[in-house]
């Protein structure tokens, strides 16, 4: 599968910025969409003529709505319920790993700390089966 569209979910504006280089830096022609909390995401999503992503990234600690919540929730959206979700967090505890994964997320990504390690990773989400890659 080849992505050409992601929806970023994240709080904080310079995860955003590191993501979007890093990913545009893999490739440009991928449009990247964002959000800055949960709630923000599901008005999006809920927006008329909103087209659903190839993936999406979720952060889990925002304020007003978290990821757990949005999980729990972006599936009543006929227009995203069949989009793979990926945990996009710093947290590495193995409870948010089991409890994101009962909630529907695809994949736990921890976030890296090094510029080059994310683009090594998101250059396998975007061009590989990443379905066997198990939580990073």
């Amino acid at each position: 599968m080849q992505v050409q569209k992601i929806f970023l979910i994240d709080d904080d504006i310079d995860d955003q910025d590191i993501f979007i280089q890093a990913l545009h830096s893999i490739d440009k022609t991928i449009q990247v969409s964002c959000a800055k909390d949960g709630q923000d995401a599901l008005d999006k999503i809920n927006e008329p003529g909103f087209i659903a992503p190839d993936l999406i990234f979720l952060d889990l600690n925002m304020p007003r709505v978290n990821g757990k919540q949005f999980l729990a929730a972006y599936k009543q959206f006929d227009n995203c319920k069949n989009v793979p979700v990926i945990i996009y967090s710093t947290s590495s505890q193995d409870t948010h790993m089991q409890e994101t994964a009962a909630l529907g997320a695809s994949l736990f990504l921890v976030k890296p700390t090094k510029f080059s390690d994310l683009k090594t990773i998101l250059a396998k989400l975007i061009t590989e089966d990443w379905k066997a890659m198990g939580n990073l």
